[in-house]
């Protein structure tokens, strides 16, 4: 993953009635959406933010790649801290932003989502698993390095509430690690397959919480545009394109995709 340029930081008030008018408006006569979804969405959920103000990233940048399969210590202290912030993102229930998008998959107008999130709760709101692509992987699966063998999140969560602090393959003596993709990294090449079909198949595509500021993910609605799609932008923050939206929200998620959906009569 490749950061570009940063958002300019902009205050985050109520979505404008006449912005979520104009998404209405935009959406109403679409029959192919995409969601293309970043942690602006799950914040309602009490789930942080990464890249915004006060997000992860300012207070710990996570490991690199290399870092994480070379150094014993930065595996341990990764599933040290593990060990007490995965019970709450276990605990994170759907939003009203992520069930009105699985309202609106039901309904026939979402098509898929395309997810940057590892939260699992776009599935968890009622979105077909299998029209989820999760591009930066999952938190609720881990898989040995050495041998491939995978588990819940909630078994390893589970032996390290027993006393195992620093979780081994029991199998093979392996590391562990999630199934997501840490900094330096490249997309799992299926699910970004995957997100490049959705984009060039959908006739508008919802951008909602997400900086934009990670290649490649960041140029799936650029390539929705190329194909013909309009673009919607919700979040909080302004990002990089910005200028390409037919419609830009500013506000939370949850309200406006709500209103959204009661509107496209879901």
């Amino acid at each position: 993953m490749q950061p570009i340029d940063q958002p300019t930081p902009t205050v985050s008030p109520a979505a404008s009635p006449g912005a979520v008018a104009d998404l209405i408006a935009m959406l109403l006569p679409a029959r192919r959406i995409v969601a293309f979804t970043g942690a602006g969405i799950s914040t309602e959920s009490g789930i942080p933010d990464y890249r915004g103000p006060g997000g992860v990233w300012e207070r710990k940048a996570p490991p690199t790649l290399g870092d994480f399969l070379d150094n014993p210590e930065t595996q341990q202290a990764y599933w040290e801290r593990r060990r007490f912030t995965y019970p709450a993102l276990l605990a994170a229930e759907p939003n009203v932003g992520h069930l009105a998008l699985a309202a609106l998959e039901r309904a026939g107008r979402l098509i898929g989502v395309i997810t940057q999130n590892i939260d699992g709760l776009h599935q968890r709101a009622g979105n077909d698993p299998d029209r989820v692509v999760e591009l930066h992987g999952t938190a609720h699966r881990v898989g040995c390095i050495a041998c491939s063998a995978v588990w819940s999140g909630a078994e390893i969560q589970a032996r390290q509430d027993a006393g195992e602090s620093f979780p081994r393959c029991v199998l093979c003596g392996g590391a562990l690690r999630t199934a997501t993709v840490l900094f330096g990294e490249s997309l799992p090449p299926d699910a970004l397959r995957r997100a490049a079909s959705l984009a060039q198949a959908c006739d508008a595509m919802l951008i909602v919480g997400s900086s934009l500021v990670v290649q490649p993910a960041a140029s799936l609605p650029v390539l929705a545009r190329e194909r013909g799609a309009k673009l919607a932008i919700v979040n909080r923050m302004t990002t990089p394109l910005d200028a390409l939206a037919d419609v830009r929200v500013a506000g939370d998620a949850g309200p406006t995709l709500a209103a959204l959906a009661a509107a496209l009569g879901t």
